[in-house]
């Protein structure tokens, strides 16, 4: 191409001048630089494991958000409690009780709100009316809602909780939001590692049947490990990352860099081909690819950094990561590679073997025949599935991220909403002062049909008993700084239509007690502002990556044609792969179909992009019809490579991770790139061929000679109106006179 020449040329004029090539660079320092990677990967090895990786989706809210206001002012004053909810089987109200006042002694635990407060379980049964108090005892099993004194997140709360397991047993089950956060955190880190090892094998296979040498596979595998790690650990300038980030950015940067390593490769044999010298063939190879490679990652980067524009900031995190972990492989790949080539030549050499892969020219050809039947039957599936996909049902909070079927933590949910329904709870935080005001909040509250409980100040003391005569210890834990905090029980999932309608209409009540200074915080709150930030941010973000991939492929190209006929393809299969939940009735979340979409279009438009790049090449030697399926021909392998390494990594997260949001980010990832890869190779040729006229030409040039046109003949009519001008004044004031009525006439016969 064109665009290749000229910067080939400038780069070795650059070169001739500064007398540097960075070519002969790697391949002199080739020793150094081997040493200094090994240096940085295990640097990288030991800081990665003191990066704090953060569970809970609240946390990136924008500061404007009023829960996350709210819970930044609730931390200030009384801390961030985490909560959870556990049944006690086969137990006598007695019993209960024992192991209640036994559970509250554990390090950790705040308090547990249980029936005991109002009713006296060492009464004789006869004496306790069992349907008053069907929702904390029924069928010899109770329930009850604990507070911890840390976070969700805490270690404190976490080490509390292994206690109470340990207390309670066979006969305990534990659901809630400290307990979902702490299974994540143990199934994230054991199915990583079962994901990671299952990718490099499936991985390594593919390679072998792309490549024609069985060391060939573990060579790309060792520089893309370094880069991995290398990625992991410099998370550490960043101090913390989200569990999503930490689970996929390894997975998907082996999966959207590997092809980086298979162009130099490929590079460096086809220049020894030639007959040159190993360290002449790397050289000429490294130029070869670099370009290459720069253009294939920029599309990548561009789409992982436009995450960063979004205002729930989850984006930024791992924007940033994905975005960083290409450049390092980038880097890895340009300087680290050709010291392991030519340590491992002689073994490349000796373990190679026939290609596998046989020649596509039949299947480009029926694709090249079927080019018009496939355009009218894209767009017979593109435009419904556009309209399906602003259709589907979205999930946005971290009940969304909550543990999957098969773990101890769902089928614990199961089995306490079966008998006691569901508990979500809300913290009211409000000025403190007037005990009047915050009894009759509290009695409102609780008058409302779905309240299970509530609990506050002046809701639980004895009438006439101030507030002074309690312990501090206890009454900190409502009343502090100047605010109280209620806490308020109702009979809801934690994100669903019921429980907005609580939230707003709890918010409600406490606006018209407390019009200033109060917040509504809890789950529910979190995932309304969650889903007004986030869905303002798809917008902004679908724009923004659409724009930068569009500006980054005209820049490579130099044509204003050639990323329309790109990124028709991808956006097609985009939509195609978002439909799909909506046709199945599933229901998705949110974060990740914002950011699949972004990690869609940066990491498969390369496919389009090679499919452009080869037909331009071949056009050269070939009239549109043969030039169209050489290129084809030439770039199916590619596509099918790396396309088959981002489907298979995406779908082994699907069926691996239990955990919701890290399971669907992966199906959509692999479905994504399946359905991208048969896109590109069906209407890439259609699109080529029809605008082969345009592809032919220069349209900068074209663009820039026309532009000149229009100046030139703007500056002649100038000059001639000058000219006019300039005769009328020379003549006499008759003449003059004479001319301006003719002007005048000719005006009136235009119009006329």
């Amino acid at each position: 191409m064109k665009f290749k020449l000229f910067y080939e040329l400038k780069r070795k004029i650059r070169e001739r001048e500064n007398g540097f090539s960075l070519p002969d660079f790697i391949i002199k320092k080739s020793r150094s630089i081997e040493k200094f990677f090994v240096v940085l990967v295990i640097l990288s090895a030991l800081a990665a494991p003191f990066v704090t990786i953060n569970y809970d989706l609240t946390v990136y809210l924008p500061d404007s958000a009023l829960s996350k206001e709210g819970l930044d002012r609730m931390e200030e004053e009384f801390g961030y409690p985490g909560t959870g909810r556990i049944m006690i089987e086969d137990v006598t109200l007695y019993e209960a009780k024992a192991i209640k006042d036994r559970l509250e002694k554990v390090d950790g635990v705040d308090q547990i709100l249980w029936m005991d407060s109002q009713t006296n379980v060492f009464s004789a049964d006869s004496f306790i009316d069992f349907d008053s108090i069907d929702e904390y005892y029924k069928d010899n099993s109770a329930v009850m809602d604990v507070v911890f004194e840390e976070g969700d997140t805490d270690k404190k709360t976490s080490r509390a909780i292994d206690e109470m397991q340990e207390i309670l047993g066979d006969r305990g089950c534990f659901v809630g939001m400290a307990i979902q956060n702490k299974s994540l955190q143990e199934n994230v880190t054991s199915e990583m590692k079962l994901i990671l090892t299952l990718s490099v094998t499936i991985i390594f296979l593919i390679l072998c049947i792309a490549t024609t040498s069985w060391f060939e596979p573990a060579l790309y595998l060792i520089v893309m490990g370094a880069a991995i790690v290398i990625n992991k650990g410099t998370n550490i300038f960043l101090g913390e990352i989200s569990f999503l980030t930490n689970s996929v950015s390894a997975v998907l940067q082996l999966a959207c860099s590997m092809d980086y390593s298979i162009f130099l490769s490929h590079a460096f044999e086809r220049e020894k081909k030639k007959g040159l010298s190993q360290t002449e063939a790397l050289a000429n190879a490294i130029n070869e690819a670099l370009n290459s490679i720069f253009a294939s990652s920029l599309t990548t980067i561009v789409g992982f950094l436009v995450l960063c524009f979004m205002k729930f900031s989850i984006g930024f995190d791992m924007g940033i990561v994905l975005a960083k972990g290409i450049v390092i492989s980038l880097l890895t790949v340009v300087f680290f590679m050709p010291a392991m080539i030519l340590r491992m030549s002689s073994l490349i050499e000796k373990t190679s073997h026939r290609s596998f892969l046989p020649s596509f020219e039949g299947l480009s050809r029926r694709i090249y025949r079927s080019r018009k039947i496939v355009l009218i039957a894209a767009a017979l599936i593109a435009i419904p599935a556009y309209t399906a996909q602003s259709m589907n049902s979205f999930m946005y909070g971290n009940d969304a991220v909550g543990a999957g079927e098969g773990t101890k933590v769902y089928e614990d949910e199961q089995k306490i909403t079966e008998k006691f329904g569901r508990s979500n709870m809300m913290m009211a935080i409000v000025p403190a002062g007037d005990p009047i005001d915050e009894k009759e909040f509290t009695d409102e509250v609780k008058a409302l049909p779905y309240t299970k409980s509530v609990t506050s100040m002046a809701g639980s003391l004895p009438e006439g008993v101030p507030e002074e005569f309690l312990p501090k210890s206890l009454t900190e834990q409502l009343h502090k700084g100047g605010y109280s905090r209620i806490l308020i029980y109702v009979r809801s999932k934690g994100e669903s239509p019921l429980a907005y309608r609580c939230s707003d209409e709890i918010q409600a009540l406490m606006k018209k007690h407390y019009p200033e200074n109060s917040w509504l915080v809890g789950s529910t709150p979190s995932t309304q502002d969650i889903e007004t930030t986030i869905t303002e941010d798809y917008k902004r973000v679908n724009v923004l990556s659409l724009a930068g991939v569009f500006l980054v492929v005209m820049w490579s190209f130099r044509s204003l044609i050639i990323p329309v006929i790109i990124m028709i393809p991808i956006e097609a299969a985009i939509f195609v792969n978002m439909a799909v939940p909506y046709i199945a009735g599933d229901t998705m979340i949110f974060i990740g179909y914002i950011i699949v979409s972004c990690i869609q279009l940066g990491a498969t438009v390369d496919y389009a992009i090679l499919t452009a790049n080869n037909y331009l090449e071949c056009r050269k030697e070939a009239e549109k019809k043969e030039a169209a399926i050489m290129a084809l021909n030439r770039g199916i392998p590619a596509i099918l490579t790396s396309g088959s390494i981002l489907t298979v990594a995406g779908y082994i997260v699907y069926h691996v991770s239990t955990v919701a949001a890290i399971a669907d980010l992966g199906h959509l990832i692999g479905r994504g790139a399946l359905i991208s890869m048969v896109f590109v190779c069906a209407m890439m040729p259609a699109f080529l061929v029809m605008f082969d006229s345009i592809l032919m030409q220069n349209e900068f040039e074209r663009i820039r000679n026309t532009i000149q046109l229009h100046r030139k003949r703007r500056r002649e009519r100038l000059g001639r109106i000058a000219a006019r001008i300039k005769g009328d004044s020379s003549c006499t004031p008759k003449q003059q006179e004479k001319s301006g009525k003719k002007k005048k006439s000719r005006r009136r016969s235009v119009r006329e």
